[in-house]
């Protein structure tokens, strides 16, 4: 068993509130895709609760901001998730209902083995990411760095 796995937050605010028509095969999907995630090889933990209806998945002023924090044992094993499983089917169209957000929508960062990060903690790496770029205590799929802590 590795010493480290593989936080990962991200960050997505909806084009529509969340009951309208525009956005709900996204919100009639999250179920199963958060399934999918819970099921694929190398997913470790995710933050649960309705994302879509509380204050506690709400850590940005605007209602329509989303988050999704989780824990994968390697960035490979996310990678997989997202590019290589079923969530692929509804990446290409996230644009439909999502805006297309200029700064970093997604972080990453190496934890100790058992950690369950915060939503604080992961929003202070979202920030260090677009303040600084990416670094080892912040970084993205383009630029990853080892596993270790900084």
């Amino acid at each position: 068993m590795s010493a480290f796995q593989l936080a990962h937050l991200n960050v997505a605010t909806l084009r529509h509130p969340v009951d309208a028509p525009e956005v709900a095969e996204f919100v009639d999907n999250l179920d199963p895709i958060n399934k999918l995630a819970e099921e694929s090889p190398g997913f470790v933990w995710r933050l649960r609760g309705d994302i879509l209806d509380t204050d506690d998945f709400r850590p940005f002023d605007d209602v329509n901001t989303v988050v999704t924090l989780s824990v994968w044992e390697s960035p490979d094993a996310l990678f997989d998730y997202v590019y290589r499983s079923g969530h692929m089917d509804f990446l290409p169209r996230r644009l439909e209902w999502f805006e297309r957000d200029k700064a970093h929508g997604a972080v990453l960062w190496w934890i100790p083995t058992g950690h369950r990060p915060t939503l604080r903690e992961a929003v202070e790496r979202l920030e260090l990411l677009r303040g600084q770029g990416p670094t080892r205590r912040a970084f993205t799929f383009r630029q990853r760095f080892e596993p270790g802590l900084e």
